[in-house]
């Protein structure tokens, strides 16, 4: 709802306890379900994901720039062999979210992905704001990106990350109704947790990010604005690290959400070279793509 609309139920300060009570319970966070363990012993799981944009932003705002489809193309055309190739190299699979006109537009990457072992996830249609839709709008474009992916890759879907984690009011409802194992859109805890339904259990996983383990939030410029990419590499990585450390620490998930176009350029790739290579040096750190911690975590869970 844009910030201009005026709420069926009158201002916030007026609404009774029945209005704020039931937004909040839309979709909550329920029970936890940190494992009792991780495989094979492990102390720590980390999963490394990607939301490969690549041209959809500038689409999504019906913007024409041939500068600003530039800057997306190149998180296919060059940050994506980079990463292809680190993942490769390390023996690590990860999570590639897709919206589904950025597979259209580069099928034969988003195929080798899925053939190379990686996890293909739902990352809308076209980039879209879930808020500022009608939800019978939301829904076709959620199942026709799933059915788009499968047809590009090969691999159905099990789990969706919101395009720039918009979840709206009836995001959870078509989740839910898409059968899907997980949403990574959420920030209610460090680890994984059930969602609920205005107090009900649903029986999806919510693999929790948040915005210090993503890059865009220190990689980002947009030339007419005031954002810039005031954070180097270096503190970016200080950053990832001491949230791994923490994650390690604790036994937990290690969740970290990156952008080819924002990661994939050659003085940022070596914080995702730090990031591996601290996780492999600890000897005990279990690298899953989300659908494996997903469903882990639904057989495992301690509570």
């Amino acid at each position: 709802m844009a910030e201009s609309t005026p709420h069926p139920a009158g201002d916030p300060w007026t609404w009774p306890e029945s209005v704020w009570r039931g937004i909040v319970e839309r979709a909550r966070a329920g029970r936890s379900l940190r494992p009792r363990h991780w495989p094979g012993g492990a102390r720590c799981a980390v999963a490394l994901s990607f939301d490969a944009d690549h041209e959809t932003i500038p689409l999504r705002d019906a913007d024409e720039s041939p500068m600003r489809s530039s800057q997306g193309q190149y998180g296919a055309r060059a940050a994506m062999p980079r990463i292809r190739r680190l993942l490769a190299r390390e023996e690590v699979k990860a999570t590639f979210f897709y919206p589904a006109v950025a597979a259209l537009l580069h099928p034969a990457e988003a195929r080798g992905v899925a053939e190379e072992g990686h996890e293909i996830g739902i990352h809308s249609w076209i980039h879209e704001r879930n808020t500022i839709l009608r939800p019978e709008v939301e829904r076709d474009l959620a199942f026709r990106a799933a059915d788009t992916l499968e047809t590009v890759t090969g691999q159905r879907p099990v789990g969706m990350r919101t395009a720039s984690w918009d979840f709206s009011p009836h995001t959870l409802d078509i989740i839910r109704e898409m059968g899907l194992l997980y949403d990574s859109s959420l920030m209610a805890d460090d680890e994984p947790y059930e969602l609920t339904a205005n107090g009900e259990p649903t029986g999806i996983v919510e693999l929790p990010p948040e915005w210090i383990r993503d890059d865009a939030v220190y990689f980002n410029m947009q030339r007419f604005s005031g954002l810039r990419p005031y954070t180097p590499p270096s503190g970016v990585a200080e950053i990832f690290l001491a949230e791994f450390e923490g994650a390690h620490a604790e036994g937990g998930l290690f969740l970290l959400t990156m952008h080819p176009h924002y990661i994939g350029h050659r003085s940022r790739m070596p914080v995702l070279e730090k990031v591996i290579a601290a996780a492999k040096a600890k000897g005990d750190c279990w690298f899953a793509t989300h659908a494996e911690v997903a469903g882990w975590c639904k057989d495992n869970a301690a509570s």
